[in-house]
């Protein structure tokens, strides 16, 4: 193998990894909206060059998470008002159908599964264990993704939880957990009686964001942004 071919390979691999690593730190908040990601700083982080860093950034980008802007550099990308109640409409819809699909083709494991889950949830809300808790309920949508059998349907609903995962995980309550446990209940049980219907619209009012939760996400994005 030449040395150009290995060098650009260990770039691949570096910013492959990178990308990971990243993308970990902003869906933990590690890294949060509107944080700056320097270049220099991220090499000397990561022990790496700045260009497998540059191809992370650019990666990120392209999916949503980072804004890049000639002469600014990147940063962590903060959604407009706008953006965020347009993102939460599609993710409803993306969510109706998984659980409409889940009440035709899920299986008796999933299906017991799903509702180890929101068991999960119900125990960690007791506790108010808010990580935990927000662990347990993406599981729970994820069992649920599985069980509708729509590859297609599953990654790109991915993409968009990722880009919403900092805002849905700061306006979890207390109040919102025990709300959110029942109707968790009422979703899984229109599955399980194969109510194909009322999965849809269940799981549609429990995910958009019109239907309850506008208010808390827009009071989180003003407190961020006097924060």
């Amino acid at each position: 193998m030449s040395e150009v071919v290995q060098d650009e390979r260990e770039t691949r691999l570096s910013a492959d990894n990178l990308v990971r690593l990243l993308e970990d730190d902003i869906l933990n908040s590690v890294l949060k909206p509107g944080d700056r990601l320097d270049e220099q700083s991220l090499a000397r982080r990561f022990e790496v060059s700045r260009t497998p860093v540059r191809e992370a950034l650019r990666h990120l980008a392209s999916s949503g998470l980072v804004d890049i802007r000639k002469n600014q550099g990147a940063t962590v990308r903060r959604l407009t008002t706008a953006e965020l109640i347009e993102m939460f409409q599609v993710m409803a819809e993306y969510e109706g159908l998984s659980a409409r699909l889940s009440a035709r083709r899920m299986s008796r494991d999933e299906i017991a599964e799903m509702r180890q889950w929101n068991e999960e949830c119900q125990a960690h809300a007791g506790k108010e264990d808010l990580d935990r808790f927000y662990e347990a309920n993406n599981l729970f949508h994820d069992t649920i993704f599985r069980g509708a059998r729509n590859v297609f349907l599953q990654e790109e609903s991915r993409k968009l939880r990722n880009r919403l995962h900092v805002y849905r995980r700061h306006i979890t309550s207390p109040r919102k957990m025990a709300k959110s446990i029942a109707e968790h209940s009422r979703i899984a049980d229109a599955i399980v009686a194969g109510d194909e219907d009322l999965a849809h619209a269940l799981m549609r009012q429990h995910v958009d964001l019109l239907a309850g939760t506008a208010a808390d996400v827009l009071l989180a994005l003003e407190s961020d942004s006097i924060g």
